[in-house]
């Protein structure tokens, strides 16, 4: 019987020790720490940049310490991620914004970089962007369709601005030209505000992104002539879908939360709860309505499932496409 007692002990006391060993960084009760750094891969004013800051500003209570947003745009939205994949520790204190491009882009080079799940630990889905196509409000063109005549007549002659080549407004806009057999001319930016810029200053006719343009449509400086969402926008509920101008498109391109490659899963926990509280908080939808950005949650498990499959469909498009970053 003594003995039956000491392993029944020696095994209540292994369960116990379970979690602690599982997760030792929380065992040893230090995270978070120090501030956790969250990089965006876009120029600071974009709709992103405002929901995760958003989110970063509610989940630093919960957490306890400060969520602090660095931008760091550049190609194509993919140097921040790659650069949080490469030079960072995996202990949850970097972690970067994971958008579709990260998904796509290795493949439109001859030697990848990166491989987006082997490389990263996901940890979160959030949401997706507006996207649309829009013009200055003095533009000849009053309708997408009008846009389109014109390009058919005028091939090359007209331009558009992206966020970057094979953005996933980019591979939208090329499948949308493809299917009309037309050809625009692509003008790729850092980011959707510098599109806006140069659509308003005249550098280009169009700029096909996410909802940079928004404000200066409201405010009538702009005309959009498409949204991508499954529905009509809200705020602009006389602008055409692409499924109503007969594409059957709806481009959101679904946006998470990732870290390096090796994180600790119960460090992953910590930070999954948070930002899904923070994405749920009132002050939070109210950033994601006033940019008709669509709840797309996803918990960790779930969202490491879509990355998964994603990657697959990006391989499939870049092929389609014969997209290339290698010239």
């Amino acid at each position: 019987m003594p003995s039956i007692t000491r392993r029944r002990t020696l095994a209540l006391a292994a369960a116990s020790l379970a979690p602690a060993l599982a997760s030792p960084a929380l065992a040893q009760g230090r995270f978070p720490d120090r501030p956790i750094r969250l990089v965006i891969p876009w120029p600071a004013g974009g709709s992103a940049d405002a929901q995760l800051r958003s989110m970063g500003e509610i989940a630093s209570r919960a957490l306890g310490q400060p969520v602090v947003l660095e931008n760091k745009p550049g190609a194509g939205g993919t140097l921040g991620p790659m650069t949080v994949a490469q030079q960072s520790r995996p202990d949850g204190y970097t972690l970067t914004q994971m958008h579709l491009s990260v998904l796509r882009r290795p493949w439109m080079m001859k030697t990848p970089l990166w491989d987006p799940v082997r490389d990263f630990t996901h940890i979160i889905g959030l949401t997706g962007w507006l996207f649309g196509t829009a013009v200055k409000a003095d533009s000849r063109f009053a309708t997408w369709q009008e846009m389109i005549a014109y390009a058919r007549a005028n091939p090359g002659k007209l331009t558009y601005s992206t966020s970057g080549i094979g953005t996933s407004n980019h591979l939208a806009m090329e499948t949308l030209l493809e299917l009309e057999k037309v050809e625009i001319t692509h003008v790729p930016f850092r980011g959707s505000n510098e599109g806006v810029t140069a659509a308003l200053a005249g550098q280009v006719d169009m700029v096909s992104d996410s909802s940079a343009w928004a404000p200066f449509v409201e405010a009538g400086s702009m005309r959009a002539l498409s949204v991508w969402t499954a529905e009509r926008a809200a705020r602009f509920p006389t602008v055409p879908t692409l499924k109503e101008l007969g594409y059957d498109m709806e481009v959101t391109s679904p946006y998470g939360v990732s870290g390096p490659k090796g994180m600790d899963e119960g460090v992953v926990r910590v930070l999954h709860d948070a930002f899904k509280a923070a994405l749920f908080d009132p002050e939070n939808e109210r950033i994601r309505g006033q940019f008709d950005m669509p709840l797309v949650y996803r918990n960790t498990e779930d969202y490491r499932d879509f990355v998964a499959r994603r990657v697959d469909y990006e391989k499939m498009m870049v092929k389609r496409l014969n997209l290339t970053l290698d010239g």
